[in-house]
Parts: C-alpha cells; structure tokens; sequence
C-alpha cells in the first residue's frame, strides 16, 4: 500500500514537472515572438523635413522677332562664301548662356541658301542664323509665323529637317507631316515639365495646300484648345508662342486680349507674343503671364522703334510638399534691346540697353524711361530696366 502510494506521489510530480517545462517552454517562445515581431514591425520614425518638402526651379529668358532683310543676312557672309552670325550675338550671349530655357522667335524661314536667298516681301535666311542662335544658348524656338509660307512647301521641309537634327532643341508650330505635329510637345528641365505650342494669325494671304495643314500651324480655337487640353494635364507649365496683332502698334488690340483671355481660361501659364515689330507690354490675366510682343531681336528695319527689342525672363518654381504640387511664376521681369549697326562690315549688333553709350544710341537713357513705361504701362508687378552690366558679371 505504501508503494503504490509511493508511485501515485511520483506520477504527481511527474506531471507537476511536465507542466512546468512546457509552461517555460510556452513563456520563452512568447517572449522571443514578441521580441521578433518588435524588430520586424516598423517604428514609423518621423520623415526628415527634407524629404517632406522638394523644391524646383527653372529660369526662362525669351526675346523676339530674328528678322533677317538682305542687309542682316549679309552682314554674315564670310570670305569662303559660307555665312556666320556669332557676331551679332555676342553681347546677349553671356546672358541667354545663364537660363534653363531661353527663346525666340525665327520670324524669317530658314530654307537655306539652296533656294535662293531672299528678303522682304518674301523671306529665306541661311540656316546659319540657327546656328548662331543655338550657340548663343536658344533652345525654343516658334517658327509659325506670317512668313512661314513665303518659300512654300520646300522651304518648310527644309526648315522642319534643318531643326530636327538639332539635340535638346524644341521647336513648335511648322511641321512636315501630320505624324510630325502629333509628336510630343513636352519636355522637363529641373524637374519641371512644360509643353511648348505655336500659332499664327495668317501667312500673309499665302493659302496652306489642303491636306498639309501640318506645314503652319493657323490660330483656330477649336484646334487650339484640343492641343492644350491634350498636354494641360501631363505637365507642370504650358506655353504658347502667339503671331498676332498689328504691325508697329504698342499697344495690344481687342483681337490679342479676347485671345489671350482664351489660353488664360485653358490653363495656359506664359503666352509670348510676335508680329507687331515693337514692344507691347507685359501683363498678368490672373496668374497667366501676358507678353504681348517682344518686338524685334534683330532687324535692318528703319526707325528707332523697329531696333528696339524686349528680352522677358522670369523664374519657375515648383514646390511638392505632403504629395501636393504648387507652381508658381515669380521675378518677371523686361529689359531692352538695341540693333546698331554702323554702316560698315560686321555692322549689326544685338546690344542690352545697359551696355549702350550715347555715340551707340543718342539719348538711350530717355528712349529706355519711354519705353520702361510702356513694358509696365498696366502692370506695375513687372521689373522694367533692373539687368546691370555688374549683374552679368556676376552670373
């Protein structure tokens, strides 16, 4: 009887024992499950403010009408028969060279020497006047124009195949076919994107042949608004380049601002104006940013107001911050441009107001106050006349 009690105490003890190791057991794992899920399971430490906040910046620099008369287009012929226009640019170089983006607009068609030069009434440059303004730092360029036309189909096709060999060069608004329109007009800089469009009110009476309405791209609102719509939402900043207005008039007509109202309305951001040969002025409809024409950047045409040009710039900046993005246009700003020429060799020259003397211009300092009011006639947020000589040479 003791035995079995014996052996009833020892079962007891058994289990007693068997229980406690599989609760030690049952504890440890726990515990090591715990310790593993804690290292596993992400703490969600705070984001750093860098990676919150990502800024973005594109500078923009735009300038008007390459108007090249037989006198300009000369002034570049070398001994050897080919033709050079570095010359011309020097003294803009320096700053076109410090912008992300800078444009212009290449009034006269560059067909090439192959057709035959030729100057007013119905234009065709060497296409050595690209290579200037590429070299210069230009990488935007609106090629519908009223003169677009001038030379025909041919001429075009050599223009539009003269451009397409050109790296990190956009053009917009003359095409040789209706693929070549449909293209992409979107690119980015800074990480910022824009798209980049071109019209023109007319080609001076010259009918574009029916089916090849790619060649120059008319201003029809229909089609307009069909172009900005395909790209107002896959881009940060859209531009259009505008040939409108009237010739030799400084202020814009009712025609420019109904259609200015138009692009605002359809989310365009800068609208950058050609045609009338003079400064017109700067102008903001909401947030758009209006330059209703840049005169021109270089021309043999008579009369101070014709030599005169507007070199525009502004800033971009874009801000991501909490997957929200804001864009914004900030220090717009217009400064002059003068052509001189001499009467001699090598005599056009593209001269910032800054740089000129009175033996360059007579009375540059009252034509710069004349026309600093015209820039800012009905919008006073526009710098007129802040570019120095020493701001170059700080760049």
């Amino acid at each position: 009887m003791k035995k079995k009690k014996i052996t009833i105490i020892g079962l007891i003890a058994i289990l007693f024992l068997l229980i406690s190791i599989g609760a030690l057991f049952s504890l440890r794992k726990e515990t090591y499950n715990s310790k593993n899920e804690q290292e596993q399971v992400p703490t969600n430490p705070e984001v750093p403010e860098e990676e919150k906040r990502k800024e973005y910046n594109v500078s923009l620099v735009m300038v008007g009408d390459a108007l090249y008369h037989s006198g300009v287009y000369n002034d570049g012929l070398q001994s050897d028969g080919t033709y050079n226009y570095d010359s011309q640019l020097a003294d803009v170089t320096p700053i076109i060279k410090n912008y992300d983006l800078a444009y212009y607009n290449q009034e006269t068609i560059l067909g090439g020497t192959e057709l035959g030069l030729s100057s007013y009434p119905t234009f065709n440059s060497p296409q050595e006047v690209g290579d200037a303004f590429i070299k210069a730092g230009f990488n935007l360029v609106s090629l519908a124009t009223n003169h677009t036309m001038d030379k025909g189909e041919k001429a075009i096709l050599n223009s539009v195949s003269y451009w397409r060999e050109k790296e990190n060069v956009m053009t917009a608004g003359s095409y040789d076919s209706f693929e070549d329109r449909a293209r992409s007009h979107i690119s980015e800089k800074n990480g910022i994107t824009y798209a980049f469009l071109s019209y023109t009110y007319g080609t001076n009476g010259i009918p574009v042949p029916k089916g090849k309405e790619y060649l120059v791209n008319l201003f029809d609102k229909e089609t307009v608004k069909k172009d900005i719509e395909e790209v107002r939402d896959k881009v940060d900043i859209v531009m259009v380049a505008m040939h409108w207005g009237t010739e030799y008039v400084h202020d814009p007509i009712k025609e420019q601002r109904d259609q200015a109202q138009f692009l605002a309305d359809l989310g365009v951001d800068i609208i950058i104006g050609s045609h009338p040969h003079v400064i017109e002025p700067i102008e903001h409809i909401g947030k758009t940013v209006v330059i209703y024409s840049l005169g021109n950047f270089i021309s043999g045409q008579v009369g101070t107001n014709k030599r005169i040009g507007l070199l525009a710039s502004l800033d971009i900046h874009k801000v991501v911050e909490n997957n929200l993005t804001t864009i914004s246009i900030d220090n717009v700003r217009g400064d002059l441009l003068y052509t001189y020429h001499n009467g001699g060799f090598r005599k056009f020259r593209v001269i910032p107001f800054y740089k000129l003397t009175d033996d360059l211009l007579p009375n540059y300092k009252s034509i710069q106050k004349e026309y600093e009011a015209i820039i800012n006639k009905n919008d006073d947020t526009i710098k007129v006349g802040t570019r120095t000589l020493e701001e170059e040479a700080s760049m």
